[in-house]
């Protein structure tokens, strides 16, 4: 009895190691993937302790839209200065993001980096190729608002009549008067 348990575990082995080891042949060669041939745009890492070289003070680079004021570049999580979009979960969060992602898809970045942190991201003031600054152009389409304690009101003139009636979850914030608990 062992001995017929041991030859049936020693073939079960046997056929084990031969289908690992050999490649697949014929038809069912389709269904398997071969991970080294797919293509993948690796997500961005996550943000840790940013501590910023002495000598890097601009980045440049083609950057990866995390929402519609956040983005990175080299791996490195930047915040545009001076402006407040509205989180993915609020109204108009995806259109943000969907906006900021149509004004840098393509192009190479500019950021400016600002000696500030906020919430282990760095703060930047980011342009365009073309010199267009991306938060005054958020600001202008009416999908981020003005934040003057960290601007000094430089995009206030640019926002469109009646946004912070129509972003004022990110008003609310502003001014303290938010509540994410109780809103969402």
């Amino acid at each position: 009895m062992e001995l017929l348990l041991l030859t049936i575990l020693a073939g079960a082995i046997w056929i084990a190691i031969a289908l690992i080891s050999s490649p697949p042949d014929g038809p069912d060669q389709d269904r398997t993937t071969d991970f080294r041939r797919v293509r993948r745009h690796p997500a961005p890492p996550r943000p840790g302790r940013y501590s910023e070289p002495q000598h890097a003070r601009v980045l440049k680079g083609r950057c990866w839209v995390i929402d519609g004021d956040t983005i990175v570049i080299d791996r490195v999580h930047i915040r545009l200065a001076g402006i407040d979009a509205p989180e993915l979960n609020h109204p108009w969060g995806r259109k943000s993001k969907s906006a900021m992602i149509e004004l840098c898809k393509g192009k190479v970045i500019t950021a400016e980096l600002q000696p500030d942190t906020t919430y282990d991201r760095v703060v930047a003031i980011c342009s365009l190729p073309d010199g267009r600054d991306l938060a005054a152009e958020l600001v202008r389409m009416g999908l981020a608002i003005d934040w003057p304690k960290y601007s000094g009101g430089r995009y206030r003139h640019l926002e469109p009549e009646g946004i912070r009636r129509k972003l004022w979850r990110a008003d609310a914030k502003q001014k303290g008067r938010y509540d994410a608990r109780r809103h969402g």
